[in-house]
């Protein structure tokens, strides 16, 4: 046996287990190269350009994707039949052709586009991602400029009121106090609007609404933070959802930093159709890829419904399965924000070394990618005091395994939204552990009990795989496998927004992503 790492895990064990993930991932990318949505086609045409919402809040690009859909099909994508309305039409302005076609003056024709609108829309689609690359080198700059957090991992941690203009000024105590990631928290239910809101929001629900504007402006309020306390503070918000690409293009379009996107949560804990979500994280991870952000996956969920004993071999299938579409999506190890989380029940024997166990597991299988580590939630009691120390025990971990990104646990968890007070505790605790443990992960040894288990959780992982690549993803996600939520692909919210590329589909942002990657 060839062993490696602190673990010694068998290097054979683990290509075999890359190769499974592989093979149980491609037909899914077929599937994603073989079909488009309403989001991506959306998506598509935010990078050209379009912007606002009627009256009613309905996104001008909602109405004009629909228009096109009841015409003449999605099929063909949208770009070449709006660019050919928009050239007949003798107008520039996407916007003001979506108004026209929500009145119902506008006829758009089916079949493959001339070269004319097919030439008008890719430099309008190469004008958004040139802004998508303008950012990535502003921020390329700022980091150069500013200076990055000088620790590792870096101090994650969520703020949202639901007031925009709430959000600011929190996240900027935020970051002064310690945190080098501020995410804001998307109101609840917003993963399941089939639209991005329009402008600056105030009126959230256990978050703050995922817009343009509100991500324009936390940016800028944290780069002037950044200035302050002397490192860039990163943002982070969710692609999660049936607006997945659109959230994507936004980000990329206004330089935030991190985004929540995993290939399954939407299905597992949204109930979003399997089809609609693969096809819509394919694209909105090629975005991420394109605008150097880091993506955060959310294996971590899964430990809230399954055991986090029994079921961690199905996180570690998962963080496989995300890494195989994340490289064939174009983005680079250093943007794999990997999840898993520390969600042992306390009461079980040993339950630290467990935790050590699979934690150092996932490090070594993903050496180079920059692990997201979460708190203790399924098990926090209201228990302020326990609370705290379990959070402490989570830091330590974080600090023994070598974790890249550390997001703070609350004592309060589960119990109330958190007060700003409770936030400097948290962070307290965090800087603490950090700060005393400093790399205390070069002198940790792990012994047999820790290895064995690894092994263990690893062996587990190549059995499922296996079991996965003889019955197809889709099945096993329709049977429960992951989280224990059972979602086929037949069902699920959003499936009436797929469709089928036809032979003559057309859409310049794939083409240019694509080439890409």
């Amino acid at each position: 046996m060839t062993a490696t790492g602190k673990l010694r895990l068998d290097r054979r064990t683990v290509a075999t287990a890359r190769r499974l993930a592989a093979a149980a991932g491609r037909p899914v990318v077929d599937l994603a190269r073989s079909h488009t949505t309403v989001s991506v086609e959306r998506a598509t045409l935010r990078l050209a350009g379009i912007s606002g919402a009627d009256p009613d809040g309905i996104p001008w690009v909602n109405r004009l994707v629909d228009t096109v859909r009841d015409q003449v099909g999605l099929g063909g994508g949208v770009a070449g039949p709006v660019y050919d309305a928009l050239l007949r039409d003798g107008h520039q302005d996407l916007t003001l052709l979506a108004q026209k076609a929500a009145a119902g003056s506008v006829t758009f024709r089916a079949g493959p586009a001339g070269a004319p609108a097919k030439r008008a829309a890719a430099k309008a689609v190469k004008a958004g991602l040139a802004r998508v690359d303008q950012q990535r080198r502003a921020r390329e700059r700022l980091v150069r400029k500013i200076g990055d957090p000088r620790q590792r991992p870096w101090i994650y941690l969520i703020v949202a009121t639901g007031d925009i203009y709430e959000d600011i000024p929190q996240a900027q105590a935020a970051a002064r106090a310690g945190a080098d990631v501020i995410a804001v928290i998307r109101s609840t239910g917003q993963s399941l609007l089939d639209y991005v809101p329009e402008g600056a929001t105030r009126e959230g629900f256990a978050g703050t609404y995922a817009t343009q504007e509100n991500f324009r402006l936390m940016r800028a309020a944290l780069d002037e933070t950044s200035k302050e306390v002397g490192r860039y503070v990163r943002l982070t918000n969710y692609a999660s959802g049936l607006c997945m690409p659109e959230i994507a293009a936004l980000a990329g379009l206004e330089r935030l930093d991190m985004m929540l996107n995993d290939s399954m949560y939407g299905i597992l804990f949204r109930d979003i159709n399997p089809i609609r979500t693969f096809v819509d994280q394919r694209f909105s991870r090629q975005i991420h890829a394109r605008a150097g952000i880091i993506i955060n996956t959310g294996e971590d969920n899964y430990l809230t419904t399954a055991d986090a004993v029994d079921a961690a071999h199905t996180v570690t299938v998962s963080q496989l399965l995300n890494e195989y579409f994340a490289h064939e999506a174009g983005l680079e190890d250093w943007q794999l924000g990997l999840g898993h989380a520390f969600e042992i029940n306390p009461e079980v024997p040993e339950s630290f070394r467990l935790e050590l166990a699979h934690a150092l597991l996932a490090r070594e299988l993903f050496p180079d990618a920059p692990l997201k580590w979460m708190p203790p939630t399924k098990h926090m009691t209201g228990d302020v005091f326990r609370g705290n120390l379990l959070d402490g025990f989570f830091n330590l971990a974080g600090a023994l395994t070598g974790q890249g990104i550390l997001l703070v646990g609350m004592m309060t968890e589960a119990v109330v939204t958190p007060w700003l007070s409770d936030r400097d505790i948290a962070l307290q605790n965090v800087r603490y552990v950090l700060s005393a443990a400093g790399n205390l992960h070069e002198d940790f040894t792990p012994g047999v009990f820790i290895r064995d288990r690894a092994h263990t959780v690893l062996r587990e992982a190549v059995t499922l795989l296996r079991q996965i690549g003889g019955q197809g993803l889709l099945d096993a996600i329709g049977e429960g496998t992951f989280g224990i939520m059972r979602r086929p692909a037949d069902r699920g919210k959003g499936l009436d927004g797929v469709e089928q590329r036809g032979p003559g589909y057309f859409n310049p942002a794939i083409d240019v992503l694509d080439g890409a990657a």
